[in-house]
């Protein structure tokens, strides 16, 4: 081999170790860091007692509206029914009437059912207040609309001393308890809900207020509220019928004439109509 290529290839090989050496001292001061996935630690959780689906007012719990749902450990507050402090709280409750609307996933708390026994309704009733039924038809309560926990006023039509009918709103804005419920079967078959009796939450005067109506009228409505009532007072009633002192302002028109009834003694005014 001639001596120049020796020399050529002395000097490519210098070259290429001394490349080498310079890579190897720029990287040899530096940490390799290998990146790994992150640990991700899940936070306990225990068995909370839940409805499976939403419920209303009165209804009755059983094993298919309530079930166990995993919670976090960390976020339990007091009220909340577990597997470890009420393992058996699903066979405990059925049964147990719901005082407050339960919606799908929510956890059920105590003060939100009532006790199962025959003593429901009790249970149902603020403080103060009374649970007092009267009887409805399709015709008088709303066509069957009403339902538990809607807003009603309560109109008795009566008829006065000259046979002319008169109309009043003796309560006003109270709150249906309940409505009893029964089938009636129609002549093509079908068979629909009808409710027979509406009861209602009242005050003592209120309670007799709609007693002393139920036998002076010849007929009592119940008129569905909007729910955007449900603010306003529910005490109103027409308390005259609770003495006998005063006459309700009511005005009747018969015959293109306003009558007045006060006291007995009735006064017709000449309408425009």
């Amino acid at each position: 081999m001639k001596p120049v290529r020796v020399i050529i290839l002395a000097v490519a090989v210098l070259s290429a170790g001394l490349a080498g050496f310079l890579a190897l001292k720029l990287t040899g001061g530096r940490n390799v860091v290998t990146q790994g996935e992150p640990v991700v630690e899940r936070e306990p959780t225990v068995n909370v007692l839940v409805a499976s689906k939403s419920l209303a007012i009165g209804s009755r719990l059983d094993g298919d509206s309530i079930r166990w749902a995993s919670w976090p450990e960390g976020s339990l507050v007091d009220g909340l029914i577990t597997d470890q402090n009420r393992p058996n709280a699903i066979t405990d409750l059925t049964g147990v009437v719901v005082r407050m609307p339960l919606f799908n996933g929510e956890p059920v708390r105590q003060e939100k059912v009532a006790d199962a026994s025959s003593r429901i309704l009790s249970a149902l009733l603020p403080a103060g207040k009374r649970a007092v039924a009267t009887e409805i038809t399709v015709a008088t309560g709303a066509g069957g609309f009403i339902l538990p926990n809607d807003r009603v006023d309560v109109i008795m039509v009566r008829k006065s001393q000259t046979d002319t009918f008169i109309t009043e709103t003796v309560l006003s804005n109270v709150r249906v308890l309940a409505i009893d419920q029964q089938i009636e079967e129609k002549e093509d078959g079908s068979k629909a809900v009808v409710g027979t009796t509406a009861t209602l939450e009242l005050t003592p005067d209120q309670s007799k207020v709609l007693t002393v109506a139920q036998q002076m009228a010849d007929r009592l409505s119940l008129a569905l509220r909007s729910i955007a009532d449900a603010q306003e007072p529910d005490t109103v009633a027409a308390d005259y019928l609770l003495s006998g002192d005063g006459q309700p302002a009511i005005q009747v028109i018969k015959s293109g004439s306003i009558v007045s009834e006060n006291d007995g003694v009735t006064q017709q005014q000449t309408s425009n109509k």
